[in-house]
């Protein structure tokens, strides 16, 4: 009976872990990200009845339509993402290519990305403030992209 190879390789079975990513978007420094939440694409199904077969639907692959990607970080001095926020909302839409990475489980190396095109700030929420708390201010961004890939 051959050996099971128990050595993990760069293919490992075992699950990422979700807590081990790093962002990159160009003109922001920071990377401090607490989350990211909503990478997702759902194709569009258009229904038609068949010629000559009334009663059957059929289905094909309509429109595209990529989720919008939330990011929650701790608020800091630094205005970088507001600042990007502000360019939209000025009418000035500044769109940036930008990576999610998920990282091995040595917390450096990169395993899997996936690249957001286009992107550009459509929401932005401020860090909610309460007198009697003791958490961390965390900022929201939510950001509109044009497609979506997995490397």
């Amino acid at each position: 009976m051959p050996e099971m190879d128990t050595t993990q390789g760069p293919q490992s079975p075992d699950p990422m872990r979700n807590f081990q990513f790093r962002l990159e978007i160009p003109g922001v420094a920071r990377g401090h990200f607490t989350e990211v939440s909503g990478l997702g694409v759902r194709v569009h199904p258009i229904r038609y009845r068949e010629g000559g077969i009334g009663q059957i639907v059929r289905t094909m692959p309509g429109p595209v339509d990529y989720a919008e990607v939330t990011l929650r970080y701790g608020l800091i001095r630094d205005a970088e993402l507001w600042t990007w926020m502000q360019a939209t909302i000025q009418g000035r839409v500044e769109r940036r290519n930008v990576s999610v990475m998920m990282l091995d489980s040595d917390g450096t190396t990169e395993a899997l990305r996936w690249n957001l095109f286009n992107a550009w700030p459509c929401e932005w929420q401020g860090a909610p403030l309460d007198a009697l708390g003791r958490d961390v201010a965390v900022e929201l961004l939510r950001l509109s992209f044009d497609q979506l890939e997995r490397v």
